[in-house]
């Protein structure tokens, strides 16, 4: 039976409007150490994202998401954050913001296999 390893995550949110404090969760930033995983997955949909904020430039804010899912694959295009290791990259997308594309605080939990959870 294979060990449990511990990670960190945090909710990814789109808050469209700051000052109502109203948000989506759109996503999660996954951080295992023991086992070198640095992941996100985002999904977003448009039609719900549309009926709560209808003025939203949409194509903006998929550019602000592509761009976070390449920092924290280090892909190309990532820029010099892009090259810091995944435990600097992790700390950098988690840390707190006033965009309208938030981070919820990290919490931990305990798995065998990162890419499950």
């Amino acid at each position: 039976m294979p060990a449990n390893s511990s990670y960190d995550y945090a909710i990814i949110r789109l808050v469209p409007c700051v000052e109502r404090g109203e948000c989506i969760n759109i996503g999660v930033i996954l951080f295992c150490r023991t086992r070198r995983f640095l992941g996100a997955l985002i999904r977003v949909d448009e039609v719900r994202l549309h009926s709560f904020a209808p003025t939203m430039d949409f194509a903006l804010v998929q550019q602000h998401l592509d761009h976070l899912l390449k920092v924290c694959y280090g892909k190309e295009g990532s820029g010099p954050v892009g090259q810091l290791s995944q435990s600097e990259r992790f700390h950098w997308l988690v840390a707190p913001r006033s965009t309208i594309i938030q981070i919820s605080p990290v919490h931990s939990g305990l798995c065998t296999d990162p890419n499950v959870v």
